[in-house]
């Protein structure tokens, strides 16, 4: 993330302490939640207005279309997953949360709100809406099997390397053949790899994976079965990619991301941990940034 002042510091922070409280300790947070009167948790989430307001006026952006978004919207969000917790009791899937998961994933995808944000801090957007759909379904809906703890295990570790493995072969193969990969020599310094494998895991494979399996596969699980929502989540991951490193649609990314998220996917619904599928996401990544 550039233009990193002590202030933007201080915001990337703050956001990053409700993501790391629900990584570490969802069921306590949860738990404490659920004791407040219904008014004060649906409310609660107008405060990631805050970060917006700490930037925009540092920065002399502000603008009060954007408070009002950032305001609201994580509020629509926490009210709307309250209803679908009282007529939803089985968590089978409502409306509400296809509804709230197409917003979210349509505003980052095709980039809504970024011109709220600075250039080169837009990420910032990002995580904030991470944390509108971290409160909105852990602890008002009490969406069970997302997977979303932090507390590494060896098992992480042993399913997304080898999903790494399973995968490999198949993406090296069409990759090349479709003329997508392009190998080159690039060994970078340690430090800087480590730091960029664990810029990618924070960064951009958490937020997939939490978006994609935790609550996209997970819920189609529910009323279509485990392949089909595989493959289904999959699909919508691949089209994701549709606009990345082209101005026009990239079917060749939308085919190679389609089948990386088989392997995320399978990672994912193993022990139907995060963590998992978030390794073998961002070795994916890393190894394709440094050497294709």
């Amino acid at each position: 993330m550039s233009n990193a002042t002590p202030v933007v510091i201080a915001v990337l922070i703050a956001e990053l302490v409700p993501a790391a409280a629900f990584g570490f300790a969802a069921d306590r947070v949860a738990a404490r939640v659920a004791r407040w009167p219904l008014a004060m948790r649906i409310a609660l989430p107008g405060l990631l207005v805050v970060p917006y307001i700490v930037i925009a006026v540092t920065q002399h952006i502000f603008r009060w279309q954007w408070f009002a978004l950032y305001a609201v919207l994580p509020v629509v969000i926490a009210w709307m997953l309250a209803r679908a917790a009282v007529v939803d009791h089985e968590q089978r899937g409502n409306w509400r949360d296809a509804l709230i998961l197409l917003t979210l994933g349509l505003a980052v995808d095709l980039r809504w709100f970024d011109l709220a944000w600075p250039s080169g801090l837009r990420g910032l957007n990002n995580l904030l809406l991470l944390d509108a759909g971290l409160y909105g379904f852990l602890a008002i809906r009490h969406l069970d099997g997302t997977g979303f703890d932090f507390h590494l295990r060896l098992s992480d570790w042993r399913t997304g390397l080898r999903e790494l493995l399973f995968f490999a072969p198949a993406v090296l193969a069409l990759g090349f053949a479709l003329g997508f990969l392009h190998p080159h020599s690039n060994l970078p310094p340690l430090g800087k790899a480590i730091l960029s494998w664990a810029g990618i895991f924070v960064f951009v494979a958490v937020l997939e994976e939490l978006f994609f399996r935790a609550w996209v596969q997970n819920l189609l699980e529910r009323r279509v079965g485990r392949r089909a929502a595989l493959i289904v989540a999959s699909v919508l991951f691949g089209l994701s990619h549709f606009n990345k490193r082209s101005a026009h649609f990239n079917w060749r990314y939308v085919l190679l991301a389609t089948i990386a998220g088989i392997f995320y996917g399978r990672a994912w619904r193993e022990n139907r941990r995060v963590p998992a599928s978030v390794i073998t996401h961002t070795c994916v990544d890393w190894l394709w940034s440094w050497w294709f």
